[in-house]
């Protein structure tokens, strides 16, 4: 689950018509910044502990699915009031409590008698993470709609640069010692406060767009292009959810990685996807989108397939760096491919595709332990390659 993922549908926002004093743009640019690296490390954390969660409840890859299910669960009931919650509490306060119960739910996750309490606080988490993605994500609209320039790829940037960040706090504190619980314990602190200092500097006030109005807030099915491209969307979503759930996890139990240098797989991943985003409008605008499309979804593919088939532990982190590198600009490319269909508005078209991209996000992990726990986690894995494979045959549709 992540804030990049994909841009759930959201409310139509705008900056409030009132004029902002000088500075209030620039200190909301640089807050909603913190927020994406925030979730990004939170993120990082929760991926990285994912085995120590399936070790402190002993389970298998088919229980462990469900546990991953119970937070997708949570997640996609969130998006039915997301926009509501926003439309009240406003994106500062939707931002802090969203934040407060996602940190208090992972520093509980391995403290839980069992698996009774485990699934319904697993359904908060990913419920949480899904209102703070949506608060953001509106924060990030809106000050684009303001300032007049794009920021949506340097926020994205920043949830990987957190992503990496997580992941490389969890493996340096495995190696000086420090046990999962009291990781669990500390992280959630820290990115509690960052947090909550951030939001004091958001934007004050959102206001409804008129064009649209609430209905951008609800589902649409996409016909067309917009399914086509949303399916798109869907399969990089799922490639992308897996590697954050499942990569430390392949790592550590078919490569045998100890968990320390496991981690450091998913901090691979989320470092090369954060530089492929920062250097992504320079590609854009030098090539073909359908070309780089292409040339990505592939890059991703083959190196995941090389690290499946060899189970070579000096070639596990080169192919993570390269299936980030891929996975990359997916949602850059085919949001901007939406938004020039013909016959819809460009947030209209955003909403349509962002939804089933959204859900292929929070579909395939849990699918994975399905898979895993019928044969293999190894060839369960291989769902990103098929996924990545869609994605190339489908590039010289956009």
């Amino acid at each position: 689950m992540s804030a990049h993922a994909a841009t759930p549908p959201l409310p139509a926002t705008a900056p409030a018509t009132l004029p902002l004093p000088d500075g209030t743009l620039s200190r909301a640019r640089r807050a909603t910044r913190v927020q994406f690296g925030a979730l990004g490390i939170i993120g990082g954390a929760w991926g990285v502990h994912i085995p120590s969660v399936k070790a402190q409840y002993g389970l298998g890859e088919g229980t462990l699915a469900v546990v991953l299910l119970a937070a997708a669960v949570g997640a996609l009931l969130s998006l039915l009031f997301a926009g509501r919650v926003i439309a009240r509490l406003g994106v500062q306060r939707t931002t802090a409590l969203a934040m407060l119960i996602l940190c208090g739910m992972l520093a509980l996750v391995l403290q839980w008698p069992g698996m009774a309490l485990l699934l319904p606080a697993m359904v908060v988490f990913g419920a949480a993470m899904s209102q703070f993605d949506v608060a953001i994500n509106a924060e990030g609209t809106a000050l684009e709609s303001l300032g007049g320039r794009a920021v949506m790829g340097q926020l994205h940037g920043m949830f990987s640069l957190g992503g990496m960040a997580g992941a490389a706090l969890g493996a340096a504190l495995l190696r000086a010692g420090v046990t999962a619980p009291q990781q669990l314990l500390l992280i959630p602190l820290l990115m509690a406060v960052v947090s909550l200092l951030a939001s004091r500097g958001m934007l004050p006030a959102h206001a409804h767009h008129e064009e649209g109005g609430q209905d951008q807030a609800h589902f649409a099915w996409p016909r067309g292009p917009l399914l086509v491209i949303g399916l798109l969307i869907f399969a990089g979503m799922t490639a992308e959810g897996v590697m954050y759930d499942w990569s430390v996890l392949y790592l550590k139990q078919e490569v045998g990685m100890p968990q320390d240098r496991a981690a450091l797989g998913y901090a691979a991943f989320s470092a090369a996807m954060a530089a492929a985003r920062f250097g992504g409008d320079a590609l854009r605008a030098r090539f073909a989108e359908r070309l780089l499309l292409r040339r990505g979804a592939l890059l991703a593919g083959v190196a995941m397939a090389v690290v499946l088939l060899s189970g070579q532990p000096e070639l596990a982190l080169p192919g993570y760096v390269c299936v980030g590198a891929g996975l990359a600009l997916v949602v850059p490319i085919l949001y901007n491919a939406a938004t020039r269909v013909p016959g819809t508005s460009r947030a209209a078209a955003i909403a349509s595709v962002s939804s089933i991209g959204y859900s292929g996000f929070l579909v395939g992990p849990p699918l994975i332990g399905g898979i895993a726990h019928a044969t293999s986690l190894t060839v369960a894995m291989a769902l990103i390659v098929v996924a990545a494979g869609l994605l190339a045959l489908g590039a010289r549709r956009v």
